[in-house]
């Protein structure tokens, strides 16, 4: 997938971080770079149509490994469907060869970049061979995968998880299996902060430190998650996260209070969010609105494949309503603050080259909408209706540095 250069004319484009829309008379790009945006004047509404250029959109809590199993996990808990080492999708995962599951992890990233996705952090499965696998996906469709790996098996007995004893560190093949994973992935990790010793937990975040390597958790999906830690240490499982394993991303927060809310917000943690996997089983649904009065910064993400399409387009909308409601306020929250979420809410995580915002000199990862189409002309509030009301069918292309993940036939550009 090479390169391309190209430009589109007469269009609108969300610009910036802030994501604010402009009429454009020129946007332009060559090779994997942004090299025009002339801007006409800000825009809002649409009388008659355009075309709509958006940042390309981050999925930032994937577990893409599981997306050869769709909805298996109906019917079964959170503690069936998902648990070490018995649960439904770690026995279906061990059943699955190479030359089967990787046509399923290509598939479900082309449907990404299909609806608008340029990137996803993913919370792999398999230890090192999981990772590898991914990169193979990746390599073959151009989304790119961020992958953050995790033991194939189970490092500490129940008993030694209770006990936590001072010192008591990963045993000899799982610190070789970490080193092995650290080579191929992007960072670490495990489903949550019971899975292993608080010893265990300050060995990686080392380890990962001295490699450079991302780190993240699955914190307060429910309270069980807050109990146990309780129970064993003394602590709550979001505490002991930010002050043994300090992780960049610290995922769910379901069932999140004011305090502990307080708390991430303090640590300067970056928190996502998975409202539809959430609702999906069962659970209390994120507390979008008190977050976003923290101040906390959010990002989205689709969680399992087995329990949701891999659709930001789908999350933004869930979500965004969800936040409505919360806040209890038709005029809470700008919708420009869920779009964040996918977009330009990643610079603080990732760096780097990792923008999710538009500009001359920035990455050309963007993606073309539709809305010419008759349920889009006439917006009267652009954002909105991107967060709300776009589909797949409404995608006409999705560049990542600039190459062409996804071309509608009839995308043509000049």
């Amino acid at each position: 997938m090479p390169s391309t250069s190209g430009q589109l004319t007469d269009c609108v484009v969300l610009l910036g971080p802030e994501l604010a829309p402009f009429r454009c008379s020129r946007f332009a790009w060559s090779g994997d770079t942004i090299t025009a945006v002339d801007r006409v004047a800000p825009v809002s509404t649409l009388e008659d149509g355009a075309l709509v250029v958006i940042p390309g959109l981050y999925n930032s809590h994937t577990h893409m490994g599981d997306s050869a199993l769709p909805d298996g996990a109906t019917g079964l808990t959170l503690e069936q469907g998902f648990f070490r080492p018995h649960g439904y999708k770690y026995r279906e995962l061990a059943k699955l060869t190479r030359e089967t599951h990787l046509p399923h992890l290509a598939a479900h990233l082309r449907y990404m970049a299909r609806t608008g996705t340029v990137a996803h952090l993913d919370f792999r499965e398999q230890g090192p061979y999981g990772a590898e696998l991914l990169h193979a996906a990746s390599a073959a469709t151009g989304v790119e995968s961020v992958i953050l790996g995790q033991f194939n098996g189970v490092p500490f007995s129940e008993a030694e998880l209770r006990a936590n004893r001072p010192g008591h560190l990963l045993p000899a093949e799982h610190r070789a299996e970490l080193e092995a994973l650290l080579a191929v992935a992007d960072g670490f990790s495990e489903s949550t902060m019971n899975d292993l010793t608080d010893a265990a937990w300050v060995e990686i975040r080392a380890l990962t430190a001295g490699k450079k390597k991302l780190r993240a958790i699955h914190c307060l999906e429910n309270a069980g998650y807050r109990d146990l830690s309780l129970a064993t240490t003394g602590r709550g499982d979001l505490i002991r996260a930010i002050e043994l394993y300090d992780p960049d991303i610290i995922v769910h927060l379901t069932v999140a209070t004011a305090a502990e809310i307080a708390l991430l917000v303090r640590a300067n943690k970056t928190g996502v969010l998975n409202p539809r996997a959430n609702a999906n089983l069962g659970l209390p649904l994120p507390p979008v609105a008190d977050l976003l009065r923290a101040g906390a910064n959010l990002l989205l993400g689709t969680d399992n494949g087995l329990l949701n399409s891999p659709s930001m387009l789908a999350e933004l909308d869930f979500t965004y309503k969800v936040a409505k409601s919360q806040f209890a306020d038709a005029l809470a929250p700008d919708p420009t603050a869920i779009l964040k979420m996918a977009t330009s809410n990643i610079r603080p995580v990732l760096g780097g080259d990792h923008h999710g915002a538009l500009e001359v000199g920035l990455p050309a990862s963007f993606v073309v909408l539709d809305f010419t189409r008759g349920h889009l002309r006439h917006t009267r509030h652009l954002t909105a209706s991107i967060v709300t009301r776009v589909t797949p069918d409404d995608v006409l292309a999705t560049y990542r540095r600039g190459r062409a993940l996804y071309r509608d036939e009839a995308f043509t550009v000049g």
